[in-house]
């Protein structure tokens, strides 16, 4: 099944009619190319949650492929990255490929860190296309809308590429528009400067009557990758205010930690990681961390499925950790109770289930059966601490369950 098929099933679920119908399949259309260049969910955090032994085995959705990278600094036996998005498994496959073709970390980070260099299109000739399969390799080789090769993405700010880094690009200049200035939240020195320039000049752009109009507008927000289900879910929880709950989640993406020491602030700053700081790179491309995640790529398999449809044809107990990213968001109460029955079967006894939600509140009190809930457990202060751990800060909530024994 091609990608539009099973975004369209995934998106298109029991509201097809009205205006949500026709919400989710602008939506659908959309979300059908390149949306993630990185990730948006802080694998730090994920593997804080699920402290996770050598050996086991894990399910995630691929997204920009960040994450299952990074999981296999723990030592699993199997990373299962699942995504129904094609272009997503293609970013996940170039991104192993160059840590295994690419076996000096220096020639690494120029290709994956800075992402920038002329000479990387013959490291990737040279060094990372051999390690593509052959739809991969097709996929990269392939051109873009503007008839350019997406291997030279590389030599062009590659993390500015995708829905969410023009999103960001595009930002910089409205913000500037509408009287305010992203980029000078590079200027901070100190967690009492970063406060102060936010207050100066980002805060300000979330008051602007344009802003609050736009953040009221679903269609305004598919570059981020939240669907219409997501939407009204963060809408409720903002009590109508969006613009004023985006402000605060953008203060703590900006604040809470040192821009240098975060790699989605850097994004959303500098649009760039730095590669002369290790701490502003993410964590599977930071030195430390380079050799776990080149022994670990074998464990690493890819499928092109919903995680449904990929757990319906696995062992009984057989998955230890599940990584869900936000898409239960996108589901309606018959998805959900089917992915869960999937995930409880497969699940071996105290298996972890991770994963975030756009509003604050899991879906899962309210629209799985009671029996089929009463097999896991969860606890709100825990979520909470991991929820504020998470620097990519964009989300209402991450959740943490836990399989009963």
């Amino acid at each position: 099944m091609n990608s539009k098929a099973l975004i369209d099933a995934a998106v298109l679920n029991s509201t097809t009619s009205g205006r949500k119908g026709l919400a989710d399949r602008l939506f659908a259309a959309w979300f059908n190319r390149l949306v993630y260049a990185q990730i948006w969910e802080d694998p730090v955090s994920d593997l804080a949650a699920l402290a996770l032994r050598p050996g086991e085995h894990v399910l995630t959705i691929a997204s920009g492929g960040c994450n299952a990278l990074a999981y296999l600094t723990a030592r699993p036996g199997a990373v299962h990255a699942v995504d129904l998005n094609a272009s997503h498994l293609a970013t996940l496959a170039i991104k192993a490929a160059a840590v295994r073709g690419l076996t000096d970390y220096d020639e690494l980070l120029a290709f994956l860190g800075d992402a920038a260099r002329r000479d990387n299109r013959q490291r990737f000739e040279q060094f990372v296309a051999p390690h593509l399969n052959a739809a991969d390799r097709a996929w990269w080789t392939g051109r873009d809308l503007l008839g350019r090769r997406r291997y030279g993405y590389f030599s062009r700010h590659f993390y500015r590429k995708g829905l969410l880094g023009e999103f960001i690009a595009l930002s910089h200049p409205l913000a500037r528009l509408l009287g305010g200035h992203l980029g000078k939240m590079a200027e901070a020195d100190s967690p009492e400067a970063q406060r102060a320039l936010f207050d100066r000049h980002v805060a300000p752009v979330f008051r602007h009557w344009l802003v609050r109009f736009l953040a009221n507008r679903p269609m305004a927000l598919y570059s981020l990758g939240i669907p219409p289900s997501q939407f009204a879910a963060i809408k409720r929880d903002a009590d109508g205010d969006v613009a004023a709950d985006f402000c605060e989640r953008m203060r703590r993406l900006l604040c809470d930690w040192p821009i240098e020491a975060n790699c989605f602030a850097m994004q959303a700053v500098h649009r760039r990681y730095d590669p002369a700081i290790q701490s502003s790179l993410p964590m599977y491309l930071q030195r430390q961390h380079h050799e776990a995640v080149r022994a670990g790529l074998d464990a690493l398999h890819s499928h092109h499925c919903s995680i449904t449809d990929f757990l319906v044809g696995q062992p009984k107990a057989s998955l230890d950790a599940y990584l869900f990213l936000d898409a239960q968001d996108w589901m309606d109460p018959a998805q959900l109770t089917a992915l869960w029955e999937a995930v409880t079967r497969t699940a071996a006894p105290g298996a972890r289930v991770v994963f975030r939600t756009g509003g604050t509140v899991s879906p899962l009190e309210s629209q799985l059966p009671e029996a089929l809930l009463a097999e896991w457990s969860t606890d709100a202060a825990r979520n909470a601490a991991l929820h504020a751990s998470d620097r990519s800060a964009i989300y209402g909530g991450m959740h943490l369950y836990v399989k009963r024994c």
